[in-house]
């Protein structure tokens, strides 16, 4: 069973910087791809950040291009969001997301490509 742990929230005052992490366990598993979504409250879901396990590619939502970046280390299944220059507009809950199924969607901004999602991790940002 595929086990998703999340670390790194916390407070922030604006302009400041955060590191998510995002490890995965349980067993022999294929990853295909790795995600970040954020859930404010009131909020749907939105796609934040994913890259693919090759890392050929990394994709970002336009209102965190620039800011934030997202990169994996393969050997630890591990998936990470360095959050620079933060807003207020960046409070949320983060969700971390992993795809291990060959089949089923890959377009990776999309939360049904995922299969396995982490529990969140609260990001506030202090104006």
């Amino acid at each position: 069973q595929v086990q998703l742990v999340e670390s790194g929230g916390g407070l922030v005052q604006a302009g400041g910087s955060l590191r998510l992490s995002c490890a995965a366990s349980g067993g022999s598993f294929n990853i295909y791809g790795m995600g970040w979504f954020r859930q404010a409250p009131g909020k749907e879901r939105d796609f934040v950040a994913a890259i693919p396990w090759s890392a050929a590619a990394t994709y970002y939502a336009d209102s965190v291009k620039g800011r934030f970046t997202i990169t994996r280390d393969r050997s630890k299944k591990t998936v990470y969001l360095q959050m620079n220059s933060l807003k207020s507009e960046d409070t949320a809950v983060y969700y971390c997301a992993f795809k291990t199924q060959r089949s089923g969607s890959a377009i990776w901004s999309s939360p049904t490509s995922y299969d396995h999602w982490g529990q969140g991790t609260q990001v506030t940002v202090s104006s």
